[in-house]
């Protein structure tokens, strides 16, 4: 194939060894790129030019992430600054980067067209084919991601007027409601928790992962959710198949979810907890340290993407543009995990 001056320049500025390019050589783009064609295919831009390809800010995002989780302004400067980026972005020197607005209206569509699990369905096959996903066994476990968009004050309310000319409609009784006052700027979908004895505004990122704590599923919800409460949906979503076993804490043991995960066919690995008058026993204590030992891969996951991405901090108002953050990261931790780490991955025998 002929080479231009220019992508012969920067072919020769890059290390061959480079983690970008390790990663497009082991990822088949086409079937992710076909993918974001379905939601995101313009001909042209706001003033008539030809239109990014979906694929290009695809890849711009990741690169965002895998370099700390860098704003969209952060990673259009890198990808015009930086060899290895643009090589790994498919971009000579004399192209046009796409600018931050370009980026976040890219992740704006994919967002309302909920296409970011399917991505992660796509990667994650890829993975697959590297015999690196295993389905042994699976561990489930919630994280906080903290919203910048918390109120500064204390909420308000004001009282909706009560009419008597209206006390005998039928929505005169919702009309007299005390309603809490929007505050400007305020994460409207975010909620607080208390963890650790401190009140945190945002959002729970509930997750599954594989034995090798590589991420299967991901559900967002608000920070006040309990964590058990999205379990079932987690384990659909991740397609777990009856006879895998999964790995939880004591916060999602209830007699709903032990029957549950019956029904199916699959196999209780959620710690035994204490009930009023009734301790554990000597058996269920061992059971549970047991457990212990083998759920530590989730909480990796989720420290790993704290350390790598600043998965902690979200940049982004709303539980849909949460679940994308928190799917962008599911991607760029398993792909970044499977590319530096397939000689130590190893299948685990399950309790």
């Amino acid at each position: 194939m002929n080479m231009n001056f220019s992508e012969l320049d920067v072919s020769r500025r890059t290390r061959k060894g480079n983690f970008l390019k390790q990663i497009d050589q082991l990822i088949d783009w086409a079937p992710i790129e076909k993918a974001i064609a379905r939601h995101y295919a313009p001909a042209s831009d706001a003033v008539g030019r030809p239109a990014y390809p979906g694929l290009l800010l695809f890849k711009m995002l990741l690169t965002g992430i895998w370099h700390g989780g860098l704003s969209d302004e952060a990673v259009e400067d890198m990808a015009n600054s930086n060899l290895h980026v643009m090589r790994f972005l498919g971009l000579y020197l004399e192209d046009d980067v796409p600018d931050h607005s370009v980026l976040s209206r890219f992740r704006t569509r994919l967002t309302a067209a909920g296409a970011w699990d399917g991505l992660l369905t796509i990667i994650n096959e890829q993975i697959q084919t590297h015999g690196i996903m295993v389905t042994q066994g699976c561990h489930v476990d919630a994280s906080i991601t903290h919203s910048q968009r918390k109120p500064k004050i204390k909420p308000f309310y004001e009282v909706v007027n009560d009419r008597e000319d209206r006390d005998d409609e039928a929505d005169a009784q919702a009309a007299m409601r005390v309603i809490e006052v929007t505050q400007p700027g305020v994460d409207t979908e975010a909620r607080w928790v208390k963890k650790s004895g401190k009140s945190v505004f945002g959002y729970k990122q509930h997750t599954v992962v594989d034995d090798n704590g590589l991420v299967m599923a991901v559900e967002t919800t608000a920070a006040n959710c309990h964590d058990s409460k999205p379990l079932l949906t987690l384990l659909d979503k991740a397609g777990i198949e009856p006879g895998t076993r999964v790995h939880a804490d004591k916060a999602y043991c209830s007699q709903k979810h032990r029957d549950a995960l019956k029904s199916r066919g699959i196999k209780n690995g959620i710690q035994d907890k204490a009930v009023k008058n009734k301790p554990l026993t000597r058996r269920q204590l061992q059971r549970n340290s047991l457990i212990t030992k083998v759920r530590y891969v989730v909480e990796r996951t989720f420290g790993s993407q704290t350390r790598w991405f600043g998965s902690k901090v979200l940049r982004y108002c709303g539980n849909a543009s949460a679940h994308a953050w928190h799917i962008l990261q599911a991607m760029a931790y398993n792909l970044r995990r499977t590319l530096h780490g397939q000689s130590q991955f190893q299948v685990r025998l399950m309790i």
